[in-house]
């Protein structure tokens, strides 16, 4: 009976470690669309300190594109960069770059309140700009 306890004990705490895994599903975010034509698709998120997301970046590839977020970045814990089905586990991040078509997957929990621009280094006038909205 003791040894049972003990076992369904153990189950129990291991199953609650398991729900408190914030890696465990994603919030998947907006596609953001890099379009030569129009800018970016999306230029406005609202996004939860604490919660895991996954931005999906996709290029037209019509342009090279150094997309970067350095706030946000720096006050994100960045879990890993998909890019063509190859994992990159960062210590840090400031910027991806395409240059050519193709999608790019980040994946991070915000950690600090606060609004984080992302843009496109020389073309932010262009309607390559937007902003995280983080609470």
């Amino acid at each position: 009976m003791r040894a049972t306890w003990l076992a369904l004990s153990c189950l129990a705490g291991s199953a609650a470690l398991a729900e408190g895994d914030p890696t465990r599903r994603a919030d998947r975010l907006e596609t953001l669309r890099l379009d030569a034509q129009t800018g970016f698709s999306v230029d406005r998120y609202e996004v939860l300190t604490g919660r895991y997301y996954r931005w999906r970046i996709e290029s037209d590839g019509l342009e090279e594109y150094r997309l970067l977020a350095p706030d946000l970045f720096a006050e994100s814990w960045i879990d890993q960069v998909v890019i063509e089905d190859k994992e990159v586990t960062p210590v840090g991040l400031y910027a991806v770059e395409f240059d050519d078509e193709g999608t790019i997957d980040i994946w991070f929990i915000p950690q600090r309140p606060g609004e984080y621009e992302f843009y496109v280094k020389g073309l932010a006038e262009q309607g390559f700009r937007g902003s995280f909205f983080v609470r």
